[in-house]
């Protein structure tokens, strides 16, 4: 049973779903050699389709040379710390955000039908894109979170009846124990809970990391649901809330946060402009591992914990388009340079020149 490995010396054992180990199941016909390669050239790939998702609005904007641009916005997107951990341990971090970047910003700002299925796939083979499913609740989002919730329970379905003794231990033991995924104060931990746990506060820590939690969540639901038909902020600060609430963030899966800080960065505001070129260069320098083993109070605090204090900075203040109340009949939104191309069509847009019907 795969939940029964574990890496020598180690208590770390495979902590995704029975979904995931499905998808993976190939990699176990293929030499080690050839899956370092697929799982590499995956991560760049992906990445780079990621990249022009998020910068081609931009380049457009500024009449930039687009192969020019975008080449140097691919080279930037993988010199990003996290996407460098996410090739290092041969991880699924891009290819997730793709899946959901992909149906909220082809899928459902376009009404798509088939809206919520990537989010699905995604929560099936890794349970923290998720969060995603409950954005698309807190902006009533009925059918898209429908379809994502359907989608993730029938591959769930499909992982158990082929695998179901290692679903009964995934599902009642192995998701349970937090052994498998490592030590939660670890400094590569940059959640709240991570926060938390390098805290001398063990005997409340649990209490007050689910306060954090509460607190994080009802911020977030606030942002986005004003923010309502803005996609591409609601995809950049769920990303962020994400990597904030889970119990165990590591480096490599604030790949989440790449959304928040083009967002900024490609922001006409200077405020939110210099917080995402600030949050790149911090999160690309390794600035954090100062404090891996070398710990300094009080600057631990803040260094060792900088991606938390990044990610908190990208919820507040990454901009995002606001419903304007002047129309009762169709939502309209101030013009906004940023991404107008992922924003839902409304009646007001119909008729336009360069619309889509």
């Amino acid at each position: 049973m795969v939940y029964d490995w574990l890496r020598p010396g180690t208590p770390y054992g495979f902590t995704y779903p029975p979904f995931a180990g499905l998808v993976m199941l190939p990699m176990a016909f293929l030499p080690f050699g050839a899956v370092v390669v697929l799982a590499v050239v995956g991560t760049v790939l992906t990445t780079a389709l990621l990249t022009w998702w998020f910068v081609a609005p931009l380049i457009r904007r500024k009449g930039w040379t687009v192969w020019f641009a975008y080449a140097l916005a691919v080279c930037l997107a993988i010199a990003f710390e996290p996407v460098r951990e996410t090739i290092t341990f041969g991880q699924v971090n891009t290819l997730l955000l793709t899946l959901v970047a992909g149906d909220l910003l082809l899928g459902l700002s376009r009404g798509r039908k088939w809206a919520g299925v990537g989010i699905g796939l995604a929560t099936a083979i890794k349970l923290t894109p998720g969060i995603f499913i409950v954005y698309l609740l807190v902006t009533r989002r009925w059918r898209a979170a429908a379809t994502a919730s359907g989608t993730a329970a029938a591959a769930t379905l499909v992982g158990a009846a082929i695998f179901p003794d290692e679903s009964r231990e995934f599902w009642t033991s192995a998701l349970w124990d937090t052994n498998r995924v490592g030590v939660l104060s670890f400094l590569s931990n940059q959640s709240e809970r991570g926060f938390l746990a390098r805290l001398p506060i063990p005997q409340v820590e649990a209490k007050v990391w689910l306060v954090c939690v509460l607190v994080t969540l009802a911020f977030w639901a606030w942002r986005v649901a004003k923010a309502r038909d803005d996609i591409m902020g609601g995809l950049a600060l769920t990303g962020v809330v994400g990597c904030l609430i889970s119990p165990v963030t590591w480096i490599h899966h604030c790949v989440w946060l790449l959304p928040a800080i083009v967002v900024c960065v490609s922001s006409v505001q200077k405020g939110p402009r210099y917080l995402g070129i600030a949050a790149y260069l911090v999160m690309t320098s390794r600035l954090t591992w100062l404090w891996e083993k070398r710990p300094r109070p009080p600057l631990e605090l803040i260094g060792g914990n900088l991606y938390v204090w990044f990610s908190l900075a990208l919820l507040i203040w990454t901009p995002v388009l606001m419903a304007s109340p002047r129309s009762a009949g169709a939502v309209s939104f101030e013009v906004n340079e940023l991404s107008p191309v992922f924003r839902r069509r409304t009646p007001r847009d119909m008729g336009k020149p360069g619309s889509t019907h």
